[in-house]
């Protein structure tokens, strides 16, 4: 049973030099001591942390999960206001999965306080320099024409450090924040692989198909008349037209992890043929639950390999994952904290005599609430929810698990193209999509974690803009 949702809950891509904004002190200070934007309701009060349910389970394996191969944490089996279970027990059912996947369907007590902190903006703004331009790294001509042709003249922190690493054939650990050019940091020097050997072939592991199109397309945008195609292999899709691509020409398989495995168990994909594999976003690949099927697929490549890890955050599982798939990595952080300060964070309360829709309704009805993301926390709340928006006027779509993968990218792309200006999703929109000139982010659930915090409001502030943050509490 799912909590209604007229019911209170409890308790881009930028391609030169990036501004790094002074760090506000608020995130710091004691919660009593701040002041509430209008949105909070006067006098009210509450603990200072909020308890999410116990996340339930699935037991067998879905491939329409919300993450294209996985269930969605939207298996509740009624919701509990008891401790949460910090257990790492794995998940049941082999290849299925839990909610939360490896991490046995945990929930996060989060401090209140972390959702708020104020955007600080200042004219003495640090500025990176950066080692290099484009032009600088040793690649072929003919990939930096391409290069420059969409406009990309300074790399980022991560594509600076990162770069001539992968150019020498190191293994590297790229752990930065979303939204920092992490994928150009990959592409690029891969792509000048590719060039020097066109014979080579690579695979890329993500956690989501919303990030596996991405990649395919940024791959695309570098990669035109260089004689190279991509194949983006997700669940959620028909799987004919990917094995039938397969059987023809290409340089890299992109995908996510039970789709793959399926390709590989059908001999579509045979990874002996593969000398590279990048690990993006493995942080939460390990959280989904598909540490398993990585190891079935890195345990079939060649013993001589180059890998590439990505991650936003660096905990002991993911030293550990590391530590099992690379050898004598070079590690590049360019993380400098945990949200922008371009993000202006603060949380909603339900005043008495008022619904939390009624609340939401006010707040979209504000003109510079211009396109919004609100994330729920389950799929079929999530639908609920566009639905409700739908029928009270506003222009509204639903990205979740139960939406067929023509669905969901139908959906992002009205989105994207300012034909609706609220996409209401779980935390399959969480990560990794770039989106621009989103206005808002609505946190109407709470997120598990905060780190799937972190990674909600990192799809607005990007680019240089300033972004608005607010969680209903």
């Amino acid at each position: 049973m799912e909590h209604k949702h007229h019911k209170p809950v409890s308790g881009g891509k930028y391609l030169g030099h990036k501004n790094t904004v002074a760090r506000s002190s608020a995130h710091s200070r004691p919660f009593a001591a701040r002041k509430f934007n209008s949105i909070s309701t006067p006098g009210a009060s509450a603990p200072s942390r909020f308890s999410k349910p116990h996340t339930g389970g699935y037991k067998g394996r879905s491939s329409t999960g919300s993450h294209g191969d996985r269930p969605s944490s939207s298996g509740y089996k009624g919701a509990s206001h008891s401790k949460p279970s910090y257990n790492r027990g794995g998940f049941s059912g082999g290849r299925g999965g839990g909610s939360r996947g490896g991490r046995g369907g945990f929930s996060q007590r989060i401090d209140i306080s972390k959702f708020i902190k104020k955007a600080v903006i200042t004219e003495q703004s640090e500025v990176f320099v950066p080692e290099h331009k484009f032009t600088d790294f040793m690649i072929d001509e003919r990939l930096k024409k391409n290069i420059l042709g969409r406009g990309y003249l300074v790399p980022t922190p991560i594509q600076d450090k990162i770069i001539p690493h992968i150019l020498r054939g190191s293994d590297v650990v790229g752990i930065a924040n979303t939204g920092t050019g992490k994928t150009a940091a990959f592409l690029i020097p891969l792509i000048n692989k590719l060039l020097a050997n066109p014979k080579q072939k690579i695979i890329v592991v993500v956690p989501t198909r919303e990030l596996a199109i991405q990649i395919e397309t940024e791959f695309k945008g570098f990669a035109p008349h260089l004689g190279m195609w991509a194949v983006c292999c997700v669940g959620g899709a028909s799987i004919g037209p990917q094995m039938a691509a397969l059987s023809r020409s290409f340089n890299v398989v992109i995908g996510t992890p039970g789709r793959l495995r399926d390709l590989i168990e059908r001999n579509k994909i045979r990874l002996a043929e593969y000398s590279t594999i990048v690990l993006d976003e493995a942080d939460r690949m390990l959280d989904m639950g598909f540490i398993a099927d990585i190891r079935y697929m890195v345990s079939r490549m060649p013993k001589e390999k180059h890998t590439l890890f990505f991650s936003a955050t660096m905990s002991d599982e993911i030293k550990t994952l590391i530590s099992e798939f690379l050898k004598t990595p070079v590690s590049i952080s360019v993380k400098t904290q945990d949200t922008s300060d371009r993000i202006d964070q603060d949380i909603i309360r339900v005043p008495g005599g008022k619904t939390k829709n009624d609340v939401l309704y006010e707040l979209l009805a504000k003109p510079e609430f211009d396109k919004v993301i609100i994330f729920g926390k389950t799929k079929h709340g999530v639908e609920r929810l566009s639905e409700t928006l739908r029928s009270r006027g506003f222009a509204a779509e639903s990205i979740h698990g139960n939406k067929s993968h023509g669905q969901r990218q139908k959906a992002l792309k009205l989105f994207k193209d300012h034909h609706s200006k609220i996409l209401v999703a779980t935390d399959v929109a969480a990560r990794g999509l770039d989106i621009s000139g989103v206005s808002h982010v609505i946190n109407y659930d709470l997120p598990a974690t905060y780190d799937d915090y972190v990674h909600r409001i990192g799809r607005t502030g990007r680019a240089n803009k300033t972004g608005k943050a607010l969680t209903f509490v």
